[in-house]
């Protein structure tokens, strides 16, 4: 429903969810799976396949990072009657693409593919902030979708010309143009971040025969309000970062992260 709602119907678009687990789906003609033992999930659409990537834990990140680290924006949050995400939006602006080379693998919780992983931070330096780390997070997380959607591309045989977001995460500008510049295409958002609800209502009144087709219903009830241009000179950093770093990143440390298991017993 999620992926129906945000538009993401045929084989130009993904759509990525900015929640508490972030995922990446696509839909397909055919079926294809994108892990082992991951079945794909049946489309809303008929005759249709949605595959499926989660990162878990996600933008649950988010919160752990402003519940340990961010007492003081919490504070000031208060006294301006808005929400803290707002106040460290802000800080990202301060941090340049690629977070001055802190780079973070957001494995906060393993995998079905990497049942042995952990979270990796690299690249500290005497200049990195709490920012540095905040604007870390959310890359780590686009890295990680985008490493997801180019597996699933590969499986597919789809070349991915859009990116549209939903959940929390797309309330803010700062995450959606940061992951414009990391995946290098534009990214679309709709007028609600609840695309899951939309979805559900365009299929309840297909099924009422208020639309004769889904693909009606699509039209009628999603809308793109704002689009994000991916910054050329961003998405250059964030691919060398990417191909250089990021992607070998697990493997590098996989036998470590098995270690640590092994002797710390979680």
């Amino acid at each position: 429903c999620e992926t129906l709602g945000s538009g993401c119907v045929d084989s130009t678009g993904a759509s990525l969810s900015l929640g508490t687990t972030a995922t990446v789906q696509m839909t397909t003609d055919k079926y294809i799976e994108t892990e082992p033992f991951v079945p794909t999930y049946p489309a809303v659409l008929p005759g249709k396949y949605n595959p499926e990537i989660e990162i878990y834990r996600g933008y649950w990140m988010i919160s752990w990072f402003k519940n340990e680290f961010a007492h003081k924006e919490l504070v000031e949050a208060s006294e301006r009657g808005v929400i803290p995400e707002k106040l460290l939006d802000e800080h990202l602006r301060d941090v340049p693409a690629g977070s001055d080379g802190l780079i973070l693998q957001p494995f906060w919780s393993p995998g079905t593919s990497n049942p042995e992983a952990k979270g990796a931070v690299i690249g500290f330096a005497d200049y990195h902030t709490r920012v540095h780390v905040y604007r870390a997070i959310i890359e780590g997380i686009g890295f990680a979708l985008y490493d997801a959607l180019k597996s699933m591309e590969k499986r597919a045989g789809y070349d991915i010309k859009r990116i549209m977001v939903s959940g929390g995460g797309a309330n803010s500008d700062e995450v959606c143009q940061i992951t414009a510049d990391l995946f290098g295409c534009k990214v679309q958002k709709i007028q609600t971040y609840e695309t899951s609800a939309l979805g559900a209502a365009m299929a309840s009144f297909t099924g009422v025969g208020e639309y004769k087709k889904l693909s009606d219903a699509v039209k009628s009830m999603s809308h793109i309000t704002y689009e994000y241009v991916p910054n050329k000179e961003n998405h250059e950093i964030y691919r060398k970062l990417y191909d250089r770093v990021y992607r070998k990143l697990y493997d590098a440390n996989k036998k470590f992260y098995k270690e640590i298991r092994e002797i710390i017993k979680h």
